[in-house]
């Protein structure tokens, strides 16, 4: 299936117990607020299907994987009610994500920002290519990556989660996400559509049930997620209508 509209593009293909999610924004692979919700939905959908084994979501294009929240859309905000309701869009998908019960599989092509690296962390398994660099700038508008902090935390600590975070403006290169554990896999460019492909279909040849279970325990001790996510998009809300902010967005708009 596949939906499109100035608010991006989701497709779903399928192919012997593996279901591939593809999204993408002309904008970088941004992240508007219904795209979001439409891939939450997607996943939600997928992980009752019987006949998917396995997810494996990726993004179009060559050179970006995500670039996090659509910055449009973050300039828009006007009170901590709007604040809120915008930055939930990541707590819902990852929660979607955590709760799915299928195993994902990431294939991340290109660099990530923000929210971006958000979804990465939320997979279960993350297949990358060199280009693959990472980077958390929230800091550098006046917020800070605290929906999407408890899954990176989780994935690479806490302390290479607060050097991410406080060098807002630097890149973090893939080999330092393999080494800190957001990557389980690098590959060249050129190989990484095979190296997903097959990592996928072995992975769908194993037994359903056992996925399942094994996916409840990757997941385990984190149900306080669905209200501590909302919790922390209260507080992003908020302070991304600070004067700082303001004034930070504003010169970015320029």
């Amino acid at each position: 299936m596949s939906s499109e509209n100035q608010n991006g593009s989701l497709q779903t293909t399928f192919n012997n117990g593996v279901a591939t999610v593809q999204f993408g924004h002309p904008a970088s692979n941004s992240f508007p607020r219904q795209l979001l919700d439409r891939l939450t939905s997607e996943i939600n959908s997928l992980s009752l299907k019987e006949n998917v084994s396995v997810i494996v979501l990726q993004s179009d294009g060559a050179k970006v994987f995500c670039s996090g929240a659509s910055f449009d859309e973050l300039l828009q905000v006007e009170n901590e009610e709007q604040g809120t309701e915008f930055f939930s869009g990541f707590a819902h998908l990852i929660n979607a994500m955590r709760n799915c019960s299928k195993l994902i599989i990431g294939r991340v092509q290109g660099k990530a920002v923000g929210g971006g690296v958000g979804i990465i962390s939320a997979c279960d398994y993350v297949l990358a290519t060199s280009e693959s660099a990472i980077k958390l700038s929230e800091l550098a508008i006046g917020i800070g990556p605290f929906v999407i902090e408890p899954a990176v935390s989780r994935k690479i600590g806490k302390m290479a989660m607060a050097e991410m975070t406080l060098a807002a403006h630097e890149w973090k290169s893939a080999e330092w996400a393999l080494e800190n554990k957001l990557f389980s896999e690098i590959h060249n460019a050129e190989n990484l559509d095979n190296a997903v492909a097959s990592f996928a279909q072995k992975l769908s040849s194993y037994n359903p049930e056992a996925l399942q279970e094994m996916k409840k325990i990757i997941w385990e001790g984190t149900e306080h997620w669905e209200s501590l996510l909302i919790e922390r998009a209260s507080i992003t809300g908020k302070l991304v209508l600070s004067d700082f902010s303001r004034k930070a967005l504003t010169q970015f708009k320029k």
